[in-house]
């Protein structure tokens, strides 16, 4: 897309805005609007940049008195005890001179105090509506203790699993991420705006996730049209839920860090989608421009930050320091300052923090570990949970199990169990699945830890393998300890760690039935240890409530149904490699690996397309995977129509049945390709998605629609548009099955 028509875009924006609108994109009214500019002329130029300042709390108030009623403070992140809280909010509206109340703001990620899955295992549920409800529980816990702004939902496209943060986010998928993010926004903010209300904070924008290397901080290099049609997409659809806030990433994007990005915040955020919520740098990420050489100084990248459509300061003082020099030397207008003070307050009032800025501490810790939280918590664990191997020793049968070994480093680590970015989540409360299981089955369970933490190394498990002959089933617990994944946690190795792999071997030696469950913050490379274990079952960091969640699974009370959010490898050089890549000049067609080449084979192609000669051209497991008790058929895949026209929905219908002899939940999955465009296109997209639940034998005639302009895309000229042409559809149960079926848009 060309510059002009974006700038074009944004002065049309501008306009709008002018004019006035009867509510913004964060849900602000004309009234809201005239009180925002009513306190706006009494503010000086220095309460004006107070209000853009962020500080770090979690000390002593006195610390930070002095600030606050000088009105140089206008949030403070990481302070969770109510009654400071209190004293915070008290400083502030009762002793400074214009009584604004402060913005108080904590990393509540998958959960406050009651921790549901991590991100990429809410995204394994393909489940909307359960994210929803547990990001709705994690408000109502956040904010009976203050809380009124959380730095989530993390909408980073993310294809490489050596990159820590990928435990944080929804996964690989540009249309499942948005799903996701529209869930998290609506469940964190609530439908309508109340005292329960926690700001949704969209983060990192934009292109994180594609670090060089899958290596954090780093470099990435997308293209515009890349941005476009994969990347900014789930923050267009988080904004259009109404997300209050967004976050700036620490990434510089084709040599411009995000936070200094003039084109992606102002022309794209604020100019096209309208964006008037509060746009806030990641931790430090204004001074970073500093090291990354983008600025000279903090009164430098305070300027660049500004332009760029930067409301608050995170931990740099930037903005407290310099703004007020800056605008007296007429390096930046007060104009700029005006307008980010305006998104800074404007969530404020939509908060309701001016009529409601205190909480009731006495009340608050009543609101904790609710048991209905707790069942969502379990829920959500048990709908996570992906089954990849099961050679049918699973579910085992209760009353025909006598003794169980329980064993492996994540089988009572009730800390790494909750996953990273659980800081308010206790061990105290965490059910691990040896608590769970001891607690369903008293007098029949052994516990040998074999390791006692993911990164143990151990020569012999003679005293595991000896426990194992002795039981009936083996449970054993691999995985990842939380440490391990998650922000500044880069692996370039994705084996398991330590011991793991060798104990799981001689654990199959003993000649017992075996199941393995991995708990992890990313997929891990796991093909050399699935022939070692009978079944195996995958459960990304699954929180709280895991263990009872676990236990329900193995023992077939609940019959799996997750779904993998991203692909999972089969060794750690094919990274990045997902299923929405672009057709090649020369597909995949057929192998020819390391052994068919002949000794003295002259220099040629072979034939060969685009794979690896070592490891072929698939991944271990493709995205939208995961097997069940049961078995899913799909028939009679019809769509309504043979040709569409742009305005049209397609209206896709099928049978489904349950095949198998027990209770099941299928995600039934809707793929598309647009087999010429403008642009090489990708050989599939996921276009919908639904869960069926049906009884054993049942079937069900389904209809799933997808709008025709869903499949609209920023090709050659740089406009999105559906272009017209062929196209193929696929109905199946993960991305890599399914025969198409064939339609055309006009």
């Amino acid at each position: 897309m060309k510059h002009s028509r974006i700038l074009i875009l944004a002065v049309l924006a501008a306009v709008v805005s002018c004019q006035g609108r009867k509510t913004t994109t964060v849900g602000s009214t004309p009234e809201t609007e005239q009180r925002i500019e009513r306190l706006l002329s009494r503010m000086t130029l220095a309460e004006k940049i107070g209000q853009m300042n962020q500080l770090s709390g979690g000390g002593d108030v006195a610390n930070y008195a002095e600030a606050i009623r000088n009105g140089q403070v206008g949030s403070i992140l990481n302070e969770v005890d109510p009654q400071k809280v209190n004293e915070f909010q008290r400083i502030s509206v009762e002793e400074s001179r214009l009584g604004i109340p402060l913005l108080i703001a904590r990393d509540v990620i998958h959960g406050f105090h009651t921790v549901f899955p991590i991100p990429l295992g809410l995204a394994a549920t393909f489940d909307p509506d359960l994210v929803e409800q547990g990001a709705r529980m994690a408000a109502l816990e956040a904010t009976a203790q203050g809380v009124r702004w959380t730095f989530s939902p993390m909408l980073d496209i993310a294809r490489d699993p050596r990159w820590g943060r990928i435990a944080e986010g929804s996964g690989e998928d540009t249309y499942l991420d948005a799903r996701m993010a529209e869930a998290m926004v609506y469940g964190y903010q609530g439908r309508q705006p109340d005292t329960t209300s926690m700001a949704a904070c969209i983060k990192h924008f934009v292109g994180y996730g594609a670090a060089e290397g899958g290596r954090d901080y780093n470099s990435t290099f997308l293209t515009e049209r890349q941005l476009r049609n994969v990347y900014l997409p789930p923050f267009q659809a988080a904004v259009e839920a109404g997300a209050m806030t967004l976050m700036t990433s620490f990434n510089d994007n084709d040599g411009v860090p995000s936070t200094g990005n003039t084109f992606v915040v102002k022309d794209i955020l604020r100019g096209e989608w309208g964006f008037d919520g509060l746009v806030v740098t990641d931790w430090n990420s204004m001074g970073e421009m500093i090291v990354h050489g983008f600025g000279t100084d903090r009164k430098d990248v305070a300027r660049k930050a500004l332009e760029a459509g930067v409301d608050m300061d995170m931990m740099t003082y930037g903005f407290l320091s310099h703004l007020e020099e800056l605008v007296k030397t007429g390096a930046v207008k007060e104009a700029a300052i005006d307008d980010a003070v305006r998104n800074i307050l404007r969530v404020k009032f939509v908060l309701g923090l001016f009529e409601h800025p205190y909480v009731d501490a006495g009340k608050a810790a009543a609101v904790q570990y609710a048991p209905d939280h707790l069942a969502a918590a379990q829920r959500s664990a048990e709908e996570s949970a992906i089954l990849l191997k099961n050679d049918g020793v699973l579910p085992l049968k209760a009353d025909a199990v006598r003794s169980i070994l329980v064993t492996g480093p994540m089988a009572d680590a009730p800390h790494d169990q909750l996953g990273t970015w659980a800081f308010d989540g206790e061990k105290s409360h965490t059910v691990t699945p040896l608590k769970a299981l001891q607690e369903r089955f008293p007098g029949k369970v052994t516990y040998v830890p074999g390791l006692r933490y993911s990164r143990e190394k151990r020569d012999s498990f003679q005293d595991v393998v000896a426990a194992a002959r002795r039981a009936d089933v083996v449970l054993v617990f691999l995985g990842e300890e939380a440490i391990l994944s998650g922000e500044a946690h880069a692996l370039a190795d994705l084996n398991m760690k330590g011991s793991q792999s060798e104990l799981l071997a001689a654990l199959k030696a003993a000649g017992k039935p075996v199941v393995a469950t991995v708990m992890a913050g990313r997929p891990l490379t796991i093909e050399r240890d699935l022939p070692n274990c009978n079944a195996m079952l995958y459960a990304f960091h699954p929180g709280t409530m895991g263990g009872p969640a676990l236990t329900n699974l193995l023992f077939g009370d609940v019959n799996p149904s997750g779904k993998t959010p991203i692909t999972f490898l089969r060794t750690v050089g094919q990274a990045p490699l997902y299923y929405s890549h672009n057709m090649t000049g020369r597909p995949y067609n057929g192998e020819t690996l390391l052994d068919d080449i002949g000794m003295e084979a002259g220099q040629t192609s072979l034939g060969n397309t685009s794979y690896y000669l070592d490891y072929g051209a698939y991944p271990l497991f493709p995205f939208g995977y995961g097997l069940s008790y049961t078995q899913f058929a799909y028939s009679g895949i019809t769509l309504d129509k043979a040709v569409y026209g742009p305005e049209d929905e397609i209206r896709v219908s099928l049978t489904l049945a349950n095949t198998g002899d027990c209770d099941g939940t299928e995600v039934v999955q809707v793929y598309i390709r647009d087999l010429v465009g403008s642009i090489t296109r990708p050989v599939k997209e996921l276009k919908a998605f639904q869960r069926v639940t049906l009884k054993a034998g049942e079937s069900r005639n389904l209809t799933l629609t997808v709008p025709v302009s869903d499949l609209a895309f920023y090709g050659l000229d740089g406009v999105k548009k559906v272009e017209s042409g062929d196209f193929q559809l696929w109905v199946a149960g993960d991305s890599a099955s399914g025969d198409p079926v064939s339609f055309q848009v006009e």
